[in-house]
């Protein structure tokens, strides 16, 4: 039985460009800032550091900085973001109603993509982070990218990714994975895990944002590899369970919310430098398929290594607008941020989290909306969402 090798910790581990792993020092919340600052007004934007620091211990520390960097990691230039998607006004809550906007917006963009229950889960964390406008750029990078395989008409690619969780398990404790192939279990407790990166799972908004940090400066495989290195930490519950598949699904599908995240973290980290996606493909199961976010990935990583601080970008949008004084002041994040918004990121708003996780509970309502939004547009957009 093969074990995942211990290393004493000298420091974060960090993702580089490729994907593969390297171990950086530790360093102060303080200087951690001063990194990252320095990282965002370097000319070309230092994304190899922002990667580090968002995989490394504490993530990106504050919402304020997420702001700054989740669109670095994605490529997204902040003083070019969409309009507002102009829908009719409603009398739906603020947050729904941006919610199904945005997640319109993204389908009438993409013809190709096909939405999935779920895919709110991802969309409302990052409009309470980044805000509408932001939103829309992020969501459309990461629907064509990170979370393209889910977006197919048929499961097929999803459960491709799904097939990566049990060749981890098999490389690590061969006991713990024949255990749960005689139980028959599946890896179907973890697809809400995958499909949302956590957000649907996740009581606590803290643990999600950290994740949400790891994810995006990470291989989109990632969050499988975090699935499996979540099982694994809790090898001796599954193993005690009855060997049957009701027991160990029921046991499996619900994550403790006490979980060390920073240690898993790491963990999924190592996992994937032992064990990459290219390894584990080689196994028969793992080479019918072809992963469009796995084939796209180098590309786009590729892609965002080139971007301009945000001080160029506005005195570029000031330059070349005959307004320059009008365009300074309304684009960027402080026109994605409006101020008589600003307390909807405060800590510990239950307005804010009700609405969240009663998002996250249900399409509910939301379907309806979408539903009848999309008949006004067309019966083949309403086709194309289910």
């Amino acid at each position: 039985m093969k074990r995942l090798k211990r290393k004493k910790p000298h420091g974060a581990v960090a993702v580089n460009g490729n994907g593969s792993v390297t171990r950086v020092p530790d360093c102060g919340r303080k200087q951690k800032l001063a990194v990252i600052h320095q990282a965002l007004i370097s000319d070309p934007v230092d994304i190899e550091t922002l990667r580090r620091a968002a995989a490394s211990k504490g993530g990106l520390l504050t919402d304020e900085l997420r702001r700054k960097v989740w669109p670095k990691l994605l490529n997204i230039n902040v003083y070019d973001l969409p309009h507002k998607p102009g829908m009719p006004a409603t009398e739906r809550a603020v947050l729904q109603e941006q919610l199904i906007d945005i997640i319109l917006e993204i389908m009438k963009r993409n013809p190709q993509l096909h939405y999935y229950q779920g895919y709110h889960d991802v969309a409302v964390t990052l409009l309470l982070v980044v805000g509408e406008r932001m939103t829309i750029a992020m969501l459309d990078t990461l629907s064509n990218y990170h979370l393209r395989d889910f977006m197919d008409p048929t499961m097929d690619s999803t459960k491709h990714i799904l097939n990566y969780l049990m060749p981890i398990l098999e490389q690590v404790d061969g006991e713990l994975h024949d255990f749960m192939i005689r139980a028959e279990v599946g890896t179907i407790f973890a697809l809400s895990w995958l499909i949302t990166w956590y957000g649907h799972v996740l009581s606590d908004f803290k643990y999600t944002l950290r994740l949400y940090d790891f994810f995006l400066a990470s291989h989109p495989l990632m969050p499988i590899y975090l699935a499996a290195t979540i099982v694994l930490h809790r090898t001796k519950e599954v193993k005690q369970t009855e060997c049957d598949m009701a027991m160990v699904h029921h046991l499996l599908s619900r994550i403790p919310q006490d979980l060390p995240y920073e240690l898993l973290i790491s963990q999924s980290q190592e996992l994937f430098d032992q064990y990459p996606p290219s390894l584990l493909a080689k196994r028969a199961a793992l080479q019918s398929h072809r992963s469009l976010s796995i084939s796209t990935f180098q590309a786009f990583q590729l892609s965002t290594l080139h971007q301009r601080p945000d001080s160029v970008l506005q005195r570029l949008k000031a330059e070349g607008s005959t307004t320059s004084r009008h365009a300074s002041r309304h684009s960027g994040l402080e026109a994605a941020l409006p101020r008589e918004r600003s307390q909807l990121w405060g800590k510990g708003n239950r307005i804010v989290k009700m609405a969240v996780w009663g998002l996250s509970a249900t399409l509910g309502a939301a379907v309806f909306a979408v539903a009848q939004t999309a008949m006004e547009w067309g019966p083949e957009l309403l086709l194309q969402l289910f």
